[in-house]
C-alpha cells in the first residue's frame, strides 16, 4: 500500500489496492463489486459508485475521516 499522507484521496489509495491485488476475482467474491467495473475504475474509465468504493475500502482496509477544521 502506498504511504498514506494528509492529501491523498480514496480514489488514489482504491485505485491502488486493485491495482496491487493478486486477485480480482476474489475481491469480485468477497465484494460483489464486478471485476469489470474495478479494471474500468483502475484505468480511469469509469468511476465507482459510493456503494462500491465503500465495499472496496472495507475489504482493502481504509478509512475515511472528514478533515480537520481550521484549515
Amino acid at each position: 500500500m502506498p504511504k498514506r499522507n494528509k492529501e491523498q484521496s480514496m480514489t488514489t489509495l482504491l485505485r491502488h489496492c486493485l491495482a496491487e491485488s493478486e486477485s480480482l476475482r476474489l475481491v469480485e467474491r468477497e465484494t460483489g463489486v464486478k471485476r469489470q467495473s474495478m479494471m474500468k475504475f483502475v484505468r480511469g474509465e469509469q468511476s465507482l459508485r459510493l456503494d462500491m468504493a465503500d465495499r472496496l475500502a472495507a475489504y482493502f482496509g481504509i478509512r475515511c475521516r472528514p478533515p480537520k477544521r481550521g484549515r
